[in-house]
């Protein structure tokens, strides 16, 4: 099993930057899963923002391309997204997650909210 807890939403202005982070625990040994940060704006549905693998292969989707920053830290069990030149259009509940043994697991989300 696996506990998710991501942290460092807010509110910030366009342009501004904000730096995620999502701390697991539980049985599963983070460095081995591959992990992935998604969004969910007010009335859609929830998208894909960035994927690190295990191996660390990186995938972003178009819309943060260049502007957000995946990582992570196996040795304090924390994924980051570090996110630059944020625009009105990124405000959304961000979440982190994994695949564990054939468990999809979640965060609570943090929200982040970019003014104009």
């Amino acid at each position: 099993q696996v506990q998710l807890a991501e942290s460092g939403g807010g509110l910030v202005q366009a342009g501004g930057s904000l730096t995620l982070s999502c701390v697991a625990s539980g049985r599963s040994a983070f460095s081995y899963n591959d992990m992935r940060w998604w969004r969910q704006a007010p009335g859609k549905q929830r998208s894909l923002v960035a994927f690190i693998s295990s191996g660390g292969t990186i995938n972003y989707s178009a819309p943060v391309e260049g502007r957000f920053t995946i990582s992570r830290d196996n040795a304090k069990n924390t994924l980051y997204l570090h996110m630059n030149s944020l625009k009105p259009e990124d405000t959304a509940v961000y979440y982190c997650s994994t695949v564990s043994a054939g468990h999809d697991y979640w965060g609570q989300g943090t929200q982040v909210t970019v003014s104009s």
